[in-house]
């Protein structure tokens, strides 16, 4: 029997503000209850436990799960309830699926009108609108729901068109989703689901206010999600504004990788500036040879774009299969290039940070970070790309002078040493040095000897020359004319 707690109402404090203390000493109360009664179980939960529409768990079943992952198993009893729920756990643990099953089931009842979505779902990027678009599509197929995923590099109007025959689940990136309501083309007051995903990113990097704009938009009966692999606490206390006492589901410690990925840095000491980059893509290319028939694909990060394409056409000279993604390509292209990776025909991706969130290949044996991420967080989702669904993996770093910094800020962020490697491509023999000049002379003048090596060697300096007779001539053919070869005075006579 879970205990329960009185509280005496003071007259200091609003009655609201009292129940709200209650209602949260409580809901912590009872999570921890709840957690020290899992570490005692003998047994896992199954889906089938989770309170899940039977046409849902039978679209799990089909797709071959069967155990929820912790943060399923946490998330999803308080989301069917209707609450809010922030959830925290590391990438490649199946968060997705946990707000994705419950707003299943939560809108399997209910029918959507013209452009006025029942659910919304907020990604920072294309690639992790599409992977939710994906869950979506798997886990409904046997419940007439009906989606629209609104993403930038996509016609306008084929967006809108499905917009106008309504929708129950409404996928967007921000900047899309506010360009067709300025247009007129959508309403958010029928929204009765948020879900926010990756929800640092969303709040960290400059989506603040197109946020806060579209929550102004919804309704404030709505029910809030948010999701993530890091909440750093300046974060957290944004989502204060936007939860109301959600149910916090935190399976791991904060900003932590998955154990099963083996991590490792090279120090790399690039030597001269205008030749570091072109050292540092052969320490790259040394290190996915060493790793052999073990790295069977591997995504390469790079922190800026044209890093990235350069990266990419130097290991496609070298005879490496690659290709290159980031922000700035069309995005019929960056799908191109992502369904080549996921199918196999691609080897090594080159990659921005976009595709460090929420890109799903469960299967990608090495991550290998060509820079080291100015932000710490981003470490964390960018090797969390390998060693998903259980499986081990392996994530190289390669760390020059001017990084060292921002290593010891991912250190310090994710509790640990990153063991050092030593660089695959050896130190290189300096070239020969060449002999010292001869000191010059100390009066000043011009030895005797190097006059007549000039004499002996060197034709005679200025324009003129000699022909094969010995006589002079002016630099104008092979002969000197007569007008030049007059005195002043016969030219003057003459």
């Amino acid at each position: 029997m879970t205990p329960t707690y009185d509280f005496v109402m003071s007259r200091s404090k609003p009655k609201c503000a009292m129940l709200r203390m209650a209602f949260r000493a409580r809901h912590t109360f009872d999570a921890r209850a709840r957690s020290s009664v899992r570490k005692n179980r003998t047994y896992m939960t199954k889906f089938n436990e989770l309170n899940l529409n039977p046409k849902v768990l039978k679209a799990i079943e089909e797709a071959g799960y069967e155990t929820p992952t912790p943060i399923q198993e946490g998330a999803i009893p308080p989301a069917l309830e209707g609450r809010d729920v922030l959830g925290i756990a590391q990438t490649g643990t199946g968060k997705t699926a946990s707000f994705t099953l419950p707003m299943i089931t939560l809108l399997a009842r209910g029918r959507a009108r013209a452009r006025m979505p029942r659910s919304l779902v907020l990604c920072p990027t294309r690639e992790l609108a599409a992977q939710v678009a994906e869950n979506f599509d798997t886990y409904s197929k046997h419940l007439k729901l009906t989606k629209a995923l609104l993403i930038g590099g996509v016609s306008f109007k084929e967006q809108e068109a499905l917009i106008d025959r309504g929708v129950d689940v409404l996928i967007a990136t921000p900047g899309r989703l506010l360009d067709h309501f300025e247009r007129g083309k959508l309403l958010l007051t029928g929204v009765q689901i948020m879900v926010v995903d990756e929800a640092d990113r969303m709040l960290d990097m400059g989506f603040i206010p197109d946020i806060e704009r579209i929550f102004s938009l919804t309704p404030f009966t709505r029910q809030t999600l948010f999701f993530s692999a890091t909440m750093a606490s300046e974060i957290e206390r944004i989502t204060d504004t936007f939860l109301s006492a959600p149910a916090r589901i935190e399976v791991a410690r904060q900003a932590t990788a998955s154990e099963t990925i083996e991590q490792g840095v090279v120090m790399f000491k690039g030597g001269r500036r205008d030749r570091e980059a072109s050292a540092k893509r052969k320490v790259l290319r040394a290190l996915i040879d060493a790793e052999g028939d073990k790295c069977t694909n591997a995504i390469i990060f790079c922190n800026r774009k044209t890093d990235v394409d350069i990266c990419a056409k130097s290991l496609k000279k070298y005879g490496y299969d690659a290709a290159a993604i980031h922000g700035d390509l069309d995005q019929s292209q960056r799908t191109k290039t992502l369904d080549g990776f996921r199918d196999g025909s691609l080897r090594l991706l080159v990659a921005s940070d976009v595709a460090a969130r929420g890109l799903d290949v469960p299967s990608v044996s090495h991550v290998f970070n060509f820079d080291v991420p100015s932000h710490a967080e981003d470490y964390v989702h960018r090797i969390g790309r390998t060693g998903r669904a259980g499986r081990d993996g392996k994530a190289i770093t390669i760390c020059t002078g001017r990084d060292e910094k921002a290593l010891d800020a991912i250190e310090k962020l994710i509790q640990k040493d990153i063991p050092r490697l030593d660089n695959p491509v050896k130190d290189e023999p300096k070239p020969a040095e060449k002999p010292e000049r001869k000191s010059k002379p100390s009066d000043g003048k011009k030895s005797d000897s190097k006059k007549t090596d000039r004499k002996k060697d060197k034709e005679p300096r200025g324009r003129s020359r000699r022909d094969d007779n010995g006589s002079t001539v002016v630099g104008m053919g092979d002969h000197l004319p007569n007008f030049i070869a007059l005195s002043f005075d016969e030219r003057r006579t003459g």
